[in-house]
């Protein structure tokens, strides 16, 4: 039997509003994109840097908290796993996206730019009505097709 781990934990800033829409039965669901740049000399020294832009995924009440409180440029850390997921598109070709579907976020810079370290979780997101640990845990596995996404 092999083990696999596939975890996704990333500090950058967001390149724009999230997007937050609903699935047709009801569930919301916010995508957002996360910027990291990474430094390093080159052979002659020279600094180099590269960015690299993150597609993310958040549902439910954290799609509620990207709503709320996710703005453009701010610092986000963004913990989850990778998801690839694919499509036709209206000419018939199969596409792919792989994004961080988002099971916990924490705010790192606060509306005014100070570090804030408001931290949120797929469990802490959920609904007052959901705070009996049974009740969590039911809502926590309910699986999400990817038909269910709207776009």
């Amino acid at each position: 039997m092999s083990n696999s781990l596939n975890k996704v934990q990333i500090i950058g800033n967001l390149t724009a509003e999230p997007e937050v829409r609903e699935t047709p039965n009801g569930q919301k669901v916010a995508t957002f994109s996360v910027a990291t740049n990474r430094k390093w000399k080159d052979a002659t020294g020279m600094l180099q840097e590269e960015v690299e832009y993150h597609n993310c995924v958040a549902w439910r009440g954290l799609a509620d908290i990207a709503e709320q409180y996710m703005h453009k440029w701010k610092k986000v850390y963004v913990e989850g796993y990778l998801k690839t997921r694919s499509w036709d598109d209206t000419a018939g070709v199969k596409r792919y996206k792989t994004e961080i579907v988002s099971d916990n976020v924490i705010l790192l810079s606060s509306p005014g730019g100070a570090t804030s370290g408001d931290s949120y979780s797929q469990a802490d997101a959920a609904p007052a009505e959901m705070t009996a640990p049974r009740k969590m845990k039911a809502k926590a596995e309910e699986s999400i097709s990817i038909e269910d996404i709207p776009f």
